[in-house]
């Protein structure tokens, strides 16, 4: 045998007897820092789905809010010869209008019908519902506003910050 041979042979059993691993607790660290970086991606991940969560739960006000400018709209189709009495300032009583036995007129059916939506605009986050008039143009609009980021706004600007305005949504349309 050469020298180069024994000398790989020596340096083989020395491997072996584990005379050249003296280092301990490398692959610990490995696995910490493995941890660390899953942990870093896990809290990412909830993360997201938090703001999945949120964005979903504001889709659903908005498709609620759609849904009642739908509602309200049709209502005013179907007593087009009252559709100027759905405009109301202030709210309206909803205490003795329209009964079963007692029927009612166009305009008080009108007055029950936006008390009706306008209580259904309350399920939303404060939630307000307004119907306007443009006689200039022939067109009513609808105006429906919530707290979308439930921060406590009260402002009627409907703008750019949920902090100070709420979140609204508009329709117009002629009967």
């Amino acid at each position: 045998m050469n020298s180069v041979g024994v000398a790989a042979r020596r340096f083989f059993l020395s491997i072996r007897q584990g005379k050249y691993f003296k280092q301990r607790g490398f692959t610990l660290l490995e696995v910490l820092i493995a941890v660390l970086v899953l942990s870093i991606g896990l809290i990412g991940l909830a993360g997201m789905q938090l703001l999945g969560v949120k964005n979903n739960n504001s889709a659903a006000m908005r498709s609620q809010a759609v849904f009642l400018a739908q509602d309200i709209s049709d209502r005013m189709r179907a007593n087009i010869g009252n559709a100027g009495s759905y405009v109301i300032t202030g709210t309206p009583s909803c205490v003795g209008l329209c009964t079963i036995t007692s029927g009612c007129s166009g305009s008080q059916l009108a007055t029950y019908d936006v008390c009706q939506w306008r209580n259904s605009a309350a399920t939303l986050p404060s939630g307000i519902g307004h119907i306007t008039y443009d006689a200039g143009n022939d067109v009513y609009r609808i105006r429906l506003m919530w707290d979308d980021e439930r921060t406590g706004a009260t402002g009627t600007n409907c703008g750019s910050d949920p902090t100070v305005d709420l979140s609204c949504f508009d329709m117009e349309f002629r009967p």
